[in-house]
């Protein structure tokens, strides 16, 4: 068992306290199949053995590399449990990235799926990974379901090669073996590492320490209290775990006594199914996941009554989506923001209050916030749009191995370190924060500081519209212009240009509506699906280039 010299918990002991509370209820259910918190306890046991005997070292780094599914949330308790450090990332990612994240953090062994062991080998050349741990996405399902799965060509699957580097995650936990010594930790040990796209060309790391998550954690499934306690929660996670959306409302509950649902992919009929089946209380997405269910043409067939809390993150949730699910549901949609470098949450949206169309919350209890000149840091006026800046007691202060990009993004002002998260935000007097821009992606057109999200969230709110990226375009009489790209649905045909500028005109001030339009197939994203609105700036310079 692992100690902490003072509360609050670890992770690891408030996950082992439920398990000794109520080890045959539910903790996980995948694909159908329901995990006991005993269970789900055995097998992080084992998988802490394993790693102990294969001479994994406290605060030694392990990348996780696989979808949402039990094999994630056991590695990530089992590294706790032996006091290493996760490093989780998306299962998309692919050599390159890996690579640079195994050699930026200095990960040693890497847990990945076997589709995705191709990738890590390639990556073994550059960097220093010693140990690869392989599983199947439907290893710890009953076996008529595995064979079912592969019969029907329904699980996806990559060869792994026998050498004395890799070793199967079904074998590892297949047996009980001897714990690991019980391990003193610090309140301030950095459990993880978290990597952020950002708008920098590399990826940052972001070490979370014990403290903060568990604040953090506590403080956002706190927010659903007054619908139903912790303990009675069930999550549909619609955000990956490798996410700090995912991690902080969803993988979180296990802490707490709730069951988390798990998909290793977006299939929106078996969430629709285990919604209704389970009798989830809790949704999680992102704006297009909602928008996502809101158009799917079988939606009618089935019953999400269950749901109390639907949460919305990661992007900013246009009044349209909001209004077209309350219609159709008769639930709310309750907003809030965070960042990776916040560990989650900075506002969130009560419950219990009327909140206003836009807003993405007030803030929570453990944050400290101004809204300051993005070029100055003085404040602004209450009302007026500024750099939001964040600052909390257990804060992340720098990034891993980024001297260069922490001092940009930390600074220090009267006495306490504060984040800067390049996101322009206001204030109204009863302390809702609502999103404006990025300060990276403001144009300025004539004099005006000019929201590239609001235009393109007019833009998205049109029928015909499934994605739209506005960016700046250099122009010598009036700084910049504004320019769309927009992405049509499939089966639209004969919207033109002048009639979605005819859109933004009913719906903007005249210096907002952009000047020029151009259909695109696709839109570029990360690999974290955050729209590279740099992309397509740069896109536009080379071509005002070559006319010149």
């Amino acid at each position: 068992m692992i100690r902490l010299n003072s509360k609050p918990q670890t992770i690891i002991e408030a996950f082992e306290s439920q398990v000794e509370r109520h080890p045959d209820k539910t903790a996980i259910i995948f694909l159908g199949t329901e995990f006991s918190y005993a269970e789900i306890g055995e097998y992080v046991n084992r998988f802490a053995s394993a790693l102990f005997q294969m001479g994994v070292k406290e605060e030694e780094k392990l990348i996780i590399y696989i979808p949402n599914s039990p094999q994630w949330v056991i590695a990530w308790l089992g590294i706790q449990k032996i006091g290493g450090v996760a490093v989780p990332i998306t299962p998309i990612y692919t050599s390159y990235d890996l690579q640079y994240i195994a050699n930026d953090s200095g990960a040693e062994t890497v847990i990945c799926a076997d589709t995705n062991y191709g990738y890590v080998k390639r990556a073994i050349t550059g960097a220093n990974l010693h140990r690869i741990i392989v599983t199947n996405v439907v290893d710890l399902l009953p076996w008529w379901k595995r064979t079912f799965g592969k019969a029907f060509d329904k699980v996806p699957s990559g060869k792994v090669s026998k050498d004395k580097q890799t070793h199967l995650f079904k074998k590892l936990i297949g047996h009980p073996g001897s714990l690991p010594p019980e391990i003193q930790l610090e309140k301030s040990r950095v459990i993880e590492i978290l990597y952020t796209g950002g708008t920098t060309k590399f990826p940052k790391g972001v070490p979370i320490t014990y403290d903060l998550f568990m604040e953090s954690a506590e403080e956002q499934l706190n927010v659903s209290t007054p619908l139903f306690p912790k303990e009675e929660n069930t999550i549909l996670a619609g955000a990956p775990l490798f996410h700090i959306l995912g991690q902080a409302c969803e993988l979180a509950t296990l802490c707490f006594g709730g069951t988390l649902i798990l998909q290793p992919k977006v299939n929106l009929d078996g969430m629709l199914e285990t919604i209704q089946r389970f009798n989830a209380k809790t949704f999680v997405g992102v704006p297009a996941l909602y928008r996502m269910i809101l158009e799917h043409d079988r939606v009618d067939f089935y019953n999400l009554s269950s749901l109390q809390y639907c949460f919305c993150a990661g992007d900013v949730l246009p009044i349209e989506i909001g209004t077209r699910w309350y219609e159709k549901f008769k639930k709310k949609i309750y907003q809030g923001y965070g960042a990776t470098e916040t560990c989650g949450g900075v506002a969130m949206c009560p419950v219990d209050v009327d909140n206003p169309p836009r807003s993405m919350g007030r803030v929570v209890p453990s944050k400290k916030i101004k809204i300051v000149n993005p070029d100055t840091l003085e404040p602004v006026p209450l009302g007026e749009p500024g750099e939001l800046i964040v600052s909390s007691d257990r804060m992340v202060t720098a990034y891993w191995n980024k001297p260069e990009e922490t001092a940009a993004s930390f600074v220090e002002l009267e006495g306490r370190k504060w984040y800067r998260t390049g996101d322009i935000v206001s204030m109204d007097e009863k302390g809702h924060l609502y999103f404006v821009d990025r300060t990276v992606d403001t144009i300025k057109h004539k004099g005006y500081r000019v929201s590239a999200s609001e235009i393109e969230s007019v833009l998205q709110e049109h029928p015909a519209v499934v994605g739209a990226c506005v960016v700046g375009v250099p122009d010598q009489e009036v700084g910049e212009r504004i320019k769309a790209f927009v992405v049509l649905k499939e089966d639209i045909k004969g919207i033109t240009g002048y009639d979605l500028i005819k859109w933004c005109r009913q719906k903007l001030a005249s210096y907002k509506v952009p000047q020029y339009i151009e259909f695109r197939d696709m839109l570029p994203k990360s690999k974290v699906g955050k729209l590279l609105r740099r992309e397509m700036r740069a896109e536009e310079r080379k071509r005002q280039e070559k006319t010149e």
